[in-house]
């Protein structure tokens, strides 16, 4: 399984101060924005570039500027939207997506209340990304990969701020290969499927409901 943890001594700051229950809601969507950028910067760092000639103020020279390459993001509703911010402030010309899944009652499976995609076909270039703050079971984000995957997305990217090794090994169950980017694995989940330690349901955080 490809899953890249964020080591930075910054990103160990950020999350300590996320799973903070003292932490408040306005406070906590500060964090959530700074760590979802470091993440996207991370997440990114495969992206092409290609040479141009500029001019210094001193001489000429060729330097690297991204290629002409389309990015879109697909948040998890609704928690997911906490993270879509930092990757349109890095790449303004990225698209967004939006995938809103819900648990099944009696089938206990996710379920697609929402999807509103852009054209995926990966023939255009296109890097998805697809944010979710918490990986926890691996369901919702394994439905997400499905459904991107079924629009034509090719080699799309899961990124969460924290994970659970059963979250990441039901994704590398459903999509192998699939790339995990995030800022800490945590130890468990508890019987209520929370992560541990983890830090509380992210989007009841973020929003202060």
């Amino acid at each position: 399984m490809p899953l890249h943890v964020l080591e930075h001594p910054l990103a160990a700051h950020i999350v300590t101060h996320l799973r903070d229950v003292t932490t408040k809601p306005a406070t906590f969507r500060t964090l959530a924005y700074q760590i979802s950028l470091l993440l996207a910067v991370e997440a990114t760092r495969g992206l092409e570039t290609r040479t141009r000639h500029i001019q210094t103020p001193l001489e000429g020279m060729q330097a690297r500027v991204l290629a002409a390459e389309k990015l879109i993001v697909v948040p998890i509703l609704r928690a997911g939207l906490g993270m879509v911010q930092p990757f349109s402030d890095l790449f303004p010309d990225v698209s967004v997506g939006y995938i809103g899944l819900e648990r099944d009652h009696e089938t206990a499976k996710p379920r697609s209340y929402y999807c509103k995609l852009p054209p995926l076909d990966g023939s255009t270039g296109r890097h998805v990304f697809i944010v979710d703050p918490m990986l926890a079971t691996g369901g919702s984000a394994a439905a997400a990969l499905t459904v991107v995957k079924q629009h034509g997305a090719e080699n799309p990217t899961l990124v969460s701020i924290v994970c659970a090794p059963e979250g990441v090994a039901e994704v590398e169950k459903h999509h192998p290969g699939t790339i995990i980017h995030t800022a800490a694995l945590d130890r468990e989940l508890n019987q209520r499927k929370y992560i541990l330690p983890g830090l509380g349901d992210f989007g009841d955080r973020l929003y202060g409901t």
